[in-house]
């Protein structure tokens, strides 16, 4: 395969990246440039270059799998290219069209000139993966756009038409078609005046407040900086760099800073993440031939909270729905709940009235399964009780057209057996939203021993559509998600029973990166879904670890924020958490009544107990099959629990750590009395004597 053709119009060589799907920098298209740029330049018949790339994708910058292994630093690297086409001696002339990101934006700045189409994307986005620009960007881009531009475009990392650029030196033409051609006038123009190339490099940064405007911006991303992130003043200080030092001066700081950013754990959590979401999509046993369904009307089973945010997920990517319920009252309620959120999104200027009118008008009500028959994909969001979805199931089986799809949203029942309510059983499988199911991006699509290729294809096509993380779980109780975040919140019920209280075991984990501590997290959820899960627990295990204190705030009638008390008591109007002396009575009354002392924790033993019991769990999951990979379990918890990213989610942290020193405080933890801390799953084990990571 030739990664860059080569066609010389007239005396003009047009060089085009050819690497599917985004000409991202690898090292074979790097290598392909360096040769035709060699062949365009000893051509005597050439008298200017062109380089571009397809409609779809100048270039998406550098190849990440290649990001830090020996391939990236292969001759010839991209500092090498960029310092070529910059020292050509003919024209080169950039022809930008589709997206141009970060190293592909950073080779558009050494050519001589640029030529882009009005709706091309231009972006840095290294700044989202704990990254700068590293070959370059920082010092060529302030000399064309000044400094606004530059610090707004890094330190955003977000996307802007290159006609909001026009006014800048960036670019020399904005057009509107026939990019080739006006890109080749412009090369010949050049020849034609006899002048030489104009270099990027010889520019200076014309900026007049240029110290001010600096200091604001680091006075700005300072107060909003987790977990080591350090890009952001990396970014700032490279390009202070262009404004008073010498090209080459500020090139070496902005390489010192950007080798430095790419060995920090902030940098590697990002960057695992951003393949993890790639990687999640790719699902073992589907052919590539397999073609998904159409899938253009849904039908909700549940008019309640769950079932509408679900309805509203779908209208918000324009597919129609039909929210069903038993009674007109239900199904009127849960319309005016969706018409009610949406009317709130339009006051806070998030929504059009038009786009709210449109929405709505794609959702009607219904009370009898007849009038869902038509539906390509229904959504069962009813009350999670196996006799409730048995009764569900069988009518959606005697009423759906052949070849609709049934699925369950159930959180942690078994969807083999819901499946095997019906005749059809290829065509069911799970997707659990997590609430608000309209916000929260993550989708846990669970695959049934029987669900066929085409169905589980299609889902995970549809989750994009709608705008959803989706990630493949196997059957179990709890799937991924919430089988792990049992043993968490098990690990936060033995320490407030052997002594630590509900404030600080949520500020230690919320202070190591948790976005809600688990306690505050109950009360969010509901302390009735707690209970009612833990009295299933016990009738099915009668030999189960009970949570006395738990069981019993429940039963003094606290639900959480939904009435107000929970393990903290909440002012209406407000939602912050405070605390409750009925709760630390309760508490008092459990050691008193069970003649023990109460013993301190360091939050440091708090977080071990907590987190590693995610990832324990997590390898018992991985060894089970019911995840492909740790980084589906990761994507779990960042998008549907609250997992801090920069940590990368629980295995990816662990990995940070140490496998090795995980197991070690793990058995640490198993050592004292009542821990309740289940055995290291024997995969755990395995990787921490080999001294490897999960991935």
């Amino acid at each position: 395969m030739n990664f860059v053709r080569y066609e010389q119009v007239q005396q003009v060589a047009v060089l085009s990246l050819n690497n599917p799907p985004v000409n991202a920098l690898a090292h074979e298209l790097r290598r392909d440039l360096a040769a035709a740029l060699d062949r365009a330049l000893v051509d005597g018949a050439v008298q200017a270059v062109v380089l571009t790339g397809t409609d779809k994708a100048f270039c998406a910058g550098a190849d990440l799998p290649e990001l830090g292994t020996p391939k990236a630093a292969q001759d010839p690297d991209i500092f090498t290219l960029i310092r070529e086409i910059e020292a050509a001696r003919k024209p080169v002339v950039a022809a930008i069209a589709g997206i141009c990101m970060g190293g592909g934006l950073e080779i558009a700045l050494a050519c001589h000139y640029r030529v882009a189409l009005s709706d091309a994307q231009i972006s840095f986005p290294e700044i989202k993966l704990g990254l700068m620009p590293g070959a370059g960007g920082t010092q060529r881009l302030p000399r064309l756009t000044g400094l606004t531009w530059a610090l707004n475009l890094m330190l955003s990392g977000e996307t802007v038409r290159a006609e909001r650029l026009m006014e800048t030196a960036l670019f020399d033409r904005v057009v509107a078609r026939d990019l080739i051609r006006q890109a080749c006038e412009v090369a010949m123009e050049i020849v034609d005046a006899g002048e030489a190339p104009r270099r990027t490099a010889d520019l200076s940064v014309d900026e007049p407040y240029a110290q001010s405007l600096l200091q604001f911006a680091r006075n700005t991303v300072r107060p909003r900086l987790k977990g080591g992130n350090a890009a952001p003043l990396r970014v700032i200080d490279a390009l202070a760099a262009s404004v008073d030092k010498p090209l080459q001066e500020g090139l070496r700081l902005e390489r010192e800073a950007f080798a430095a950013l790419e060995q920090a754990p902030y940098s590697r959590a990002m960057r695992h993440i951003f393949r993890a979401e790639r990687l999640a999509a790719k699902v073992a046993g589907i052919p590539g031939d397999t073609r998904a369904r159409a899938i253009e009307r849904v039908a909700v089973i549940g008019a309640g909270t769950m079932g509408g945010g679900i309805a509203m997920a779908f209208l918000n990517a324009d597919i129609p729905v039909v929210l069903l319920d038993r009674s007109d009252e239900d199904v009127e309620r849960g319309l005016a709940n969706v018409r009610r959120n949406y009317e709130t999104t339009v006051q806070r200027g998030r929504l059009s009235e038009d786009a709210m009118a449109q929405r709505m008008a794609r959702l009607s009500g219904a009370t009898a399964y007849g009038a869902i028959a038509d539906a390509d994909l229904v959504i069962e969001a009813v009350f999670e009780n196996m006799a409730v979805k048995e009764d569900v199931f069988r009518k959606l089986d005697a009423v759906m057209k052949p070849g609709a799809i049934l699925a369950t949203n159930t959180s942690r029942l078994d969807v083999d057996r819901i499946a095997a309510f019906t005749q059809r059983p290829a065509d069911v499988l799970g997707m659990h939203f997590f609430s608000p199911a309209n916000v929260m991006k993550l989708l846990e699509v669970v695959r049934g021993a029987a669900t066929a290729p085409d169905v589980l294809h299609t889902v995970m096509q549809l989750a994009r559509r709608i705008g959803k993380v989706a990630v493949v779980s196997g059957v179990c109780d709890g799937f991924i998600g919430n089988r792990m975040i049992t043993f968490y919140l098990e690990q936060s019920m033995v320490l407030l029973e052997e002594g630590a209280s509900p404030q600080q075991i949520d500020r230690a984990l919320e202070t190591w990166g948790m976005a809600m501590g688990p306690f505050r997290m109950s009360d969010l959820a509901g302390l009735d879904i707690g209970y009612t899960i833990r009295q299933r627990q016990y009738a099915e295990d009668p030999g189960a670890r009970r949570s006395p204190i738990a069981d019993k705030v429940f039963e003094a009638g606290r639900l959480g924020q939904k009435n107000g008390k929970g393990w903290y008591k909440y002012v209406p109007g407000q939602r912050s958490a405070q605390p409750d002396p009925e709760v630390q009575a309760l508490i008092a009354a459990h050691f008193a009544a069970t003649n023990r002392t109460p013993r301190a924790f360091s939050d440091e033993e708090i977080v071990e107990r907590c987190i590693y019991a995610l990832v324990n769990e997590g390898a018992y999951i991985l060894q089970e099959g019911i995840a492909a990979r740790a980084s589906d379990i990761d994507l779990v918890y960042l998008h549907g629990y609250g997992f801090p990213r920069w940590r990368g989610g629980p295995m990816m942290a662990a990995q940070t750590v140490g496998l090795p020193s995980v197991v070690r405080a793990i058995r640490r933890i198993r050592s004292r009395p009542d821990s309740a801390f289940k055995a290291p799953a024997p995969l755990l084990l395995q990787l921490a004597e080999q001294n490897k990571g999960f991935e």
